[in-house]
């Protein structure tokens, strides 16, 4: 989501609750479409955003949704938004392959869960609005701006908790070592940017190999 998006997008409605002489929050408009999982996951974005949604049905992206989000991508754009957990990556890489330019917002899995389920559907107005106004692009290039020996000479590779402070910086979800790579490749980062970036996660960086 660029900068005009989000500036575009807070816009205050004062209103009144009935009866209460209460405010309400400030609501937040958002220009993209927004892809999601299911039902659940649209009340919450609504609950808290004026936002249109386009709903997958859970893990499977049946042609005529695919059409769909194609046609939103075209007027509007779109921002992909699935769930913190398998399924929900697997969906992801599915419609990325299908829409590159589309944009991708991320919520931690420890921000978006109970003790038993996991999904943007319990997140917090709070997680949600960040992972949206840190939406990014992905966008494939010509060449990677980062080779495969200086990603290996990162320590990102045999890292698990090194990697996931540097994703968590670059608001790019959670990934294994060979899809940090790609991703990082895709937002065109160099080798002097990622070490500034494993620098920057400092004390985070220390953790167990994959």
């Amino acid at each position: 989501m660029t900068m005009e998006t989000m500036n575009a997008m807070r816009r205050t409605e004062e209103q009144k609750r009935s009866g209460s002489g209460q405010q309400t929050m400030e609501r937040l408009s958002i220009a993209e479409v927004i892809v999601v999982e299911g039902k659940n996951d649209t009340a919450r974005l609504k609950r808290f955003f004026d936002c249109d949604t386009v709903e997958t049905d859970g893990g499977r992206l049946r042609p005529e949704t695919l059409d769909l989000i194609r046609q939103a991508a075209k007027t509007r754009g779109v921002i992909v938004f699935t769930d913190p957990d398998g399924p929900g990556e697997r969906l992801r890489r599915k419609i990325m392959e299908a829409l590159p330019e589309a944009g991708q917002a991320f919520v931690p899995k420890e921000k978006a869960r109970t003790t038993k389920k996991v999904g943007i559907e319990h997140a917090s107005r709070e997680d949600l609005e960040a992972a949206l106004s840190a939406c990014v692009t992905f966008t494939h290039r010509q060449a990677d701006t980062l080779s495969w020996s200086e990603y290996l000479d990162l320590g990102l590779n045999g890292n698990r908790k090194k990697r996931e402070a540097v994703c968590r910086l670059l608001h790019m979800g959670p990934c294994n070592a060979k899809t940090c790579f790609r991703r990082m490749n895709l937002l065109g980062i160099t080798k002097e940017e990622a070490e500034r970036l494993v620098q920057d996660a400092g004390s985070d960086c220390d953790g167990p190999a994959d």
